[in-house]
């Protein structure tokens, strides 16, 4: 796969996720959640996650309505988790994809009910009727686990919980590539590995697979944290030096911003050295993703 045609399969991806979750997501859902769910998940964002589910899945010639559910699903926990994050209680932002935030335009409570819905939401799509989709019971299992493992305490729950009792608080390193593999990196991997499992992918290929997603899950978070000092909020399309303002820890605090940049590279190249020992024939949409996390402007 050249770059270009790598461009041309992420429009025609991105197009069909945004078809399936226009679909999935119901608008006419009581008392305005379900505007308020849409609003939350639908026109916006770079469905990174999606993506690497897909992408995974082509790699090892997977299940397409499996992945394409898979791809929805994480996008959707993602979703809730933003909705959530940004709400006073934790993040108290005004301002997501360039637009307000959804408690800002329909209210604490509404946000809150809403972003629960979408993270069950996530997981009724997972598991399709016999009349929706031809998608094996074990594997549904299978997609279901992955998901609430890398959404749950030991991952992105948790990752937040530790980012909120870290504020104005010295993290080392360690600490910090902790509370980050948890709480940005579990659902990328998990994305990587939901993807793999829909071509029942096992051992050594599943092992680099893994590696992979963590590498870039890390790469992702080092590039925010660049970002966010160093980019506009109408770039960001969310509130620039939020992280700063808020005394947290970031890869920029902890290392510095040159340091920083460098192990963003680093963990580049990690996770093209992983793809390189997966054994598997064409990983290109893979490398080029990976390119994609740490060369991107926003």
């Amino acid at each position: 796969m050249k770059p270009t045609e790598f461009d041309q399969w992420c429009s025609t991806e991105l197009d069909a996720v945004e078809s399936a979750l226009a679909a999935w997501v119901p608008g006419d859902a009581p008392a305005g959640i379900g505007e308020t769910m849409r609003y939350g998940v639908l026109d916006g964002g770079k469905r990174l996650r999606p993506l690497l589910v897909l992408a995974t899945a082509r790699v090892v010639h997977g299940e397409r309505d499996a992945a394409l559910r898979a791809a929805c699903a994480v996008e959707l926990i993602h979703a809730y988790s933003l909705v959530h994050d940004d709400m006073p209680c934790m993040d108290n932002d005004v301002l997501r994809r360039g637009k307000p935030t959804v408690h800002v335009r329909y209210g604490e409570a509404q946000a809150m009910l809403a972003g629960d819905a979408m993270q069950a939401l996530a997981f009724e799509v997972l598991t399709p009727t016999s009349t929706e989709g031809l998608v094996a019971p074990a594997l549904q299992a299978r997609l279901c686990g992955l998901l609430a493992r890398a959404a749950g305490h030991a991952g992105m729950a948790g990752g937040q919980a530790i980012d909120l009792a870290s504020i104005g608080k010295p993290l080392s390193e360690a600490q910090l590539r902790d509370m980050h593999h948890r709480k940005t990196g579990a659902l990328l991997r998990a994305s990587v590995q939901m993807g793999a499992a829909c071509g029942n992918v096992e051992g050594a290929a599943w092992d680099a697979l893994s590696e992979y997603g963590d590498a870039i899950g890390l790469a992702f978070q080092v590039v925010d944290d660049i970002l966010d000092v160093t980019q506009a909020s109408e770039t960001l399309g969310k509130t620039a030096g939020k992280d700063l303002d808020n005394n947290k820890p970031t890869y920029v605090s902890v290392l510095g911003l040159d340091a920083a940049r460098r192990h963003a590279q680093t963990l580049r190249d990690t996770a093209h050295a992983a793809l390189a020992r997966s054994g598997l024939a064409d990983v290109t949409p893979l490398a080029l993703l990976a390119d994609k996390v740490v060369e991107r402007d926003n």
